[in-house]
């Protein structure tokens, strides 16, 4: 699986960009995808080939980095996110199996759940919003 390699110093939501707020349940990177446990309230790294269907789904993409138990802060579906130049202008993107991670479609293989995750603007912005498809490969 190739994932993208992305700059956590620059991960950026957009103006009117949807946010929300609450506590790493691991330690996670900005960039990142995230699901928040229902039992805990936490987030915790969405992976498209997880045994429980909670963990693959994408509530957000982490703005900051945080340890177990700090304060995140993730965009929420329906925005836009400025990332370094990463993406190619009208491309899908898709969560991958690395946990937290985000691949585009040639790279989500046998086993994993498509999930795509938004639509590159240009280079450098996503037009973040996940679908759950639940349709594995």
């Amino acid at each position: 699986m190739v994932d993208l390699v992305i700059t956590a110093s620059a991960v950026l939501a957009n103006t009117g960009a949807r946010t929300e707020q609450g506590a790493a349940g691991e330690a996670i990177t900005a960039g990142q995808l995230v699901y928040r446990d229902a039992t805990s309230g936490q987030y915790f790294k969405s992976d498209s080939n997880a045994p429980t269907a909670a963990a693959r789904v994408v509530r957000g993409m982490a703005l900051n980095g945080a340890s177990a138990g700090q304060p995140l802060q993730i965009a929420r579906p329906n925005s836009d996110i400025t990332m370094n130049a990463v993406f190619t202008a009208g491309v899908t993107y898709y969560l991958s199996d690395t946990p937290g991670g985000i691949c585009p479609l040639a790279d989500v293989g046998s086993g994993e759940y498509f999930t795509p995750i938004g639509v590159a603007k240009s280079t450098t912005i996503l037009a973040f919003n996940p679908t759950m498809s639940g349709v594995p490969g």
